[in-house]
């Protein structure tokens, strides 16, 4: 079986809460780069992308060069999710590597930063990266805050627009505005939530088809909306991920979704599996 991606959850820590976030209860850690290294040779026959992210915010690790590092090192495409906040931080790191493929830079965490910088500061270091890194890797701008503060999205594309001019070319779901530079935009949705009402069974989701997670324990789950390893399927460290794939809990999540079935409680209380109908 092959991975389209691969969520590695470097550290769940993050330096933000953002209203859209469910966070996580577990303890927050940190995932060493040896844990990481032993994980990414485990996992590098099942993948190329590697997506270190889950819950946390991934260039906050401390080690976040060094992982970067051994992603390359194997042989691994990279795409990161960040807040955007620490970009500057971590600039030289993320434009010197051959790994990185994609930045996905979640604007919407705007709503998040008002208490330690203006939206104006916020956006000026998630544009400068963008700016810089136009033309190396793609960039996506992502403003997934449809039914949230989406009020002030005029007015930060018209920021964006300071740094990458109009005309913009329209696309289904945003817009290309520079040389692989794109804003993305989406609607809010409710994580999946063990507390919450059930929504049905009949659920298909391509958890543990074209994805899987791992925490930064070292815990597999089926999809990267398992905030707090509801579904633990095994563990990377430990085990080899084709042994955990042939587990009966796995077995019976993939069969169950093949007949549009949610075998996990987890799965029948996630809204964005409706999306796939």
């Amino acid at each position: 079986m092959r991975f389209k991606k691969v969520y590695v959850e470097i550290t769940n820590v993050c330096n933000l809460s953002c209203v859209f976030c469910p966070g996580t209860k577990r303890k927050k850690a940190f995932m060493t780069a040896g844990d990481f290294e032993t994980a990414a040779k485990k996992l590098r026959p099942f993948t190329d992308h590697i997506y270190p992210h889950l819950m946390g915010e991934p260039l906050c690790h401390p080690e976040f060069p060094l992982i970067l590092d051994i992603a390359e090192k194997n042989g691994f495409n990279v795409i990161i999710t960040t807040n955007g906040t620490l970009l500057s931080k971590q600039e030289q790191t993320l434009l010197e590597s051959r790994a990185l493929k994609r930045v996905n830079i979640s604007l919407h965490s705007f709503e998040a930063t008002a208490q330690q910088r203006t939206i104006e500061e916020y956006l000026y270091g998630c544009l400068s990266f963008a700016k810089k890194a136009e033309g190396k890797t793609i960039i996506f701008l992502r403003l997934w805050n449809n039914g949230g503060m989406d009020a002030k999205n005029e007015d930060i594309k018209g920021v964006i627009a300071y740094y990458f001019p109009l005309p913009w070319t329209d696309s289904r779901n945003g817009a290309k505005i520079g040389e692989n530079v794109f804003i993305e935009y989406g609607s809010r949705f409710d994580w999946p939530d063990i507390e919450s009402e059930n929504e049905g069974e009949n659920v298909f989701c391509y958890g543990l088809r074209d994805q899987i997670g791992i925490l930064c324990d070292g815990t597999v789950v089926p999809c990267c909306l398992d905030s707090d390893g509801n579904i633990p399927l095994g563990n990377i460290f430990t085990e080899e991920l084709e042994d955990i794939l042939q587990k009966p809990r796995a077995t019976a999540l993939y069969n169950g979704f093949s007949a549009r079935k949610a075998a996990e409680e987890l799965c029948r209380k996630c809204g964005y599996a409706k999306r796939f109908g």
